[in-house]
């Protein structure tokens, strides 16, 4: 969750049995994007709570020319992705649905948000529906070193478990663990970002080198423990004048799959009288991150968006409508994920629900650029 905006945010079964549940599976997956039930409600399959699909990594192996990489780099285009916030009755699906309806499209990337609590509401990777949308769509996880103190990290209050403490080992057996044997019984490949904005926690949580220490050990004993379907993404705020820690924070390519980065136009957000387009607001920190950190790692735009001008209601469609073009001359760029979310602060809505956002958005979605094909497994 961007922390630089207005707050600074289950036994063995025959061939047969597992046959008939991936058919229900992909049957389900395809009712659910038709819209039937309409409601989003799943077809009954969804795993309980604590448990795995049996069927996680069941789905085709795509081929061709643009077949996504190991480490899931689309060749011929990019990622469609969003994060949408849980909907009112506490249903993740039900946001998403509607969400993918409004927009006219399925999401190719499903980017969710857990703290290390190891509660099944916001401290379990994979729940259960997460499990049901990851069937057809990428999951991306990003896990903070934190105690979230309301659900769903809600006015974004939050308690620090500690960078020193995470590399010691300290929550290892209780909480690293679990959530690693968790995704390594999934199966499918998943993106797993740590401690995203990691330059807005220094301080916090403690200090690069830290943040450096406890990434490797999170990344190494999830190595110890078989855990191979995890693509490892490295998140900074994108502000350019944490330039230094940026170089600080980093990992090293041994460990990062590819670079993320957060970028906004606030505009109102922040009382400016800056408009930044699409282009202004993302391509200085593209083209830093490239030049300085990873030429070579495939770059996320793993927040972006834009709020309205209150005085020219067609400014917000038209900076959607410019990504197209606009992502096709930076060809790192191989994900664009949308924070579909308001934060706090009076002009904060960066939210496509409606209006003209939603036609912008809704047109970038429909271009050959975004339409490459999701990996089953």
């Amino acid at each position: 969750m961007n922390r630089l905006r207005g707050a600074d945010e289950q036994g063995s079964r025959t061939h047969l049995v597992l046959a008939l549940v991936s058919v229900a599976a992909l049957l389900a997956g395809f009712l659910a994007w038709y819209g039937t039930p309409s409601s989003g409600e799943d077809d009954g399959t969804a795993p309980s709570a604590g448990a795995l699909p049996a069927d996680a990594a069941s789905g085709p192996v795509t081929g061709g020319r643009c077949a996504p990489t190991a480490t899931l780099v689309p060749p011929c285009g990019a990622w469609w992705g969003a994060y949408v916030p849980y909907a009112g009755n506490g249903s993740l699906k039900d946001a998403v649905y509607a969400f993918e309806k409004k927009i006219g499209r399925k999401l190719d990337l499903l980017y969710t948000y857990h703290d290390m609590s190891n509660t099944e509401l916001d401290g379990q990777l994979l729940t259960p529906e997460e499990q049901v949308l990851g069937r057809d769509r990428m999951l991306m996880l990003a896990w903070e070193s934190t105690v979230w103190r309301e659900p769903h990290h809600a006015n974004w209050t939050e308690d620090q478990l500690g960078w020193a403490e995470v590399a010691s080992g300290a929550y290892d057996r209780e909480i690293i663990d679990p959530q690693a044997r968790r995704l390594k019984a999934y199966g499918k490949r998943v993106f797993l970002s740590f401690d995203q904005e990691a330059d807005a926690r220094v301080g916090d949580a403690g200090t690069p080198e830290e943040y450096v220490a406890a990434y490797r050990h999170l990344h190494d004993r999830f190595e110890e423990l078989g855990v191979d379907n995890v693509v490892w993404v490295w998140t900074v705020s994108g502000y350019l004048a944490n330039g230094e820690l940026f170089e600080r924070l980093y990992p090293g390519d041994d460990y990062v799959d590819w670079i993320g980065m957060d970028q906004y136009n606030y505009f109102t957000c922040h009382d400016t009288t800056d408009w930044k387009d699409f282009e202004r607001s993302q391509r200085p920190a593209y083209e830093w991150l490239r030049a300085h950190i990873g030429a070579g790692k495939p770059l996320m735009f793993a927040e972006f968006s834009t709020v309205p001008d209150p005085a020219d209601e067609d400014r917000q469609r038209e900076w959607y409508e410019e990504i197209p073009e606009v992502v096709r001359t930076m060809p790192g760029a191989k994900a664009l994920v949308h924070w579909n979310r308001a934060v706090p602060g009076k002009g904060c809505d960066l939210t496509v629900d409606e209006g003209p956002g939603l036609e912008g958005y809704r047109t970038a979605g429909q271009d050959d650029w975004f339409k490459q094909p999701v990996p089953g497994r």
